[in-house]
């Protein structure tokens, strides 16, 4: 597909009204229209992202190159191996270490959380097309996880601030090799994209 026209498929993909799109009752504004560019935000951070290292390049393109599949709720269920990849803004790119990641049921829905680690983040996934949007909130760990753990807030506002600096909007795919993709357009800091691998 020539990009032109994905981009265009992506945008009526998540803009166009569908019965089974709750995700967007609770999703602001700014986050409904990021999430439309997530292949123009991928293209510009791929394109940052391979001034960096070859290794850490190499790494990146395995995860965002290979093919997804229809994504089954009971293969994503369970404790996986998971790494964060910044691609573009203030570095080329950054390839982290493995760390632990879990998507569970809570209140009837699926939820996705990084566990350990400095940097982490959690939220609800929402049945979309052949895979789920994401939406979370990242929080720092350094002296052990908060009392309660930051949400999704949708308001798109943060102490004056045009966007609110915690909340994050995604896709996650189930991948032909097993694997799970967390792709995060545009994100408020650092990057020009992230990105959030998951493997057995």
């Amino acid at each position: 597909m020539r990009p032109k026209a994905e981009a265009a498929a992506l945008s009526l993909l998540f803009l166009a009204s569908a019965a089974s799109a709750g995700w967007r009752d609770e999703a602001s504004a700014r986050d409904i229209e990021r999430l439309s560019h997530l292949s123009a935000s991928r293209a510009q951070g791929m394109q940052e992202a391979a001034a960096g290292n070859p290794a850490d390049f190499a790494a990146i393109q395995s995860i965002l190159q290979s093919g997804a599949a229809p994504a089954s709720p009971s293969a994503l269920k369970g404790t996986w191996r998971c790494r964060s990849m910044k691609l573009g803004g203030v570095s080329p790119e950054i390839v982290y270490s493995w760390f632990r990641c879990r998507i569970s049921e809570k209140n009837g829905a699926l939820f996705f959380e990084k566990l350990t680690g400095s940097q982490r983040t959690s939220g609800y996934l929402y049945p979309e097309g052949a895979g789920y949007v994401y939406l979370g909130a990242s929080y720092m760990a350094s002296y052990g996880p908060p009392e309660k753990t930051p949400a999704y807030s949708g308001s798109g506002e943060s102490a004056g601030a045009p966007a609110t600096p915690d909340d994050q909007i995604g896709l996650l795919s189930q991948l032909y090799d097993g694997r799970l993709r967390l792709e995060l357009p545009y994100p408020v800091q650092e990057s020009t994209f992230d990105v959030i691998e998951l493997k057995r």
